[in-house]
């Protein structure tokens, strides 16, 4: 017994959803951060799952450079929260005002 595309699509899009949802409900800067990598995460399964699928090798490929950007991101976002809370004392992100441009 296989398991298809479809499933792993189908799944790849409950993820991105959850995550989406978390990035939109919870205020907390972590778990915001979580919320993201479980979308970049669904990506990467979708991508993984049609490159097998179809026999190709981009899509794993791919997934290799969105796993690199995701650790950038990560990285970024962690000293975003560092910085945040050494100088305002509080990691709220409904009282960040001074990122703004």
């Amino acid at each position: 017994m296989t398991v298809g595309l479809p499933l792993y699509l189908g799944l790849s899009g409950i993820l991105f959803a959850l995550g989406g949802v978390g990035l939109l409900v919870r205020r907390d800067p972590l778990v915001m951060i979580m919320a993201v990598e479980l979308m970049w995460n669904a990506a990467n399964l979708a991508l993984v799952a049609a490159a097998r699928h179809y026999g190709d090798l981009g899509g794993q490929v791919f997934a290799f450079v969105v796993i690199a950007a995701a650790a950038a991101d990560v990285g970024i976002g962690l000293a975003l929260t560092v910085l945040l809370n050494r100088t305002r004392g509080t990691i709220d992100v409904d009282r960040v005002t001074w990122l703004r441009g």
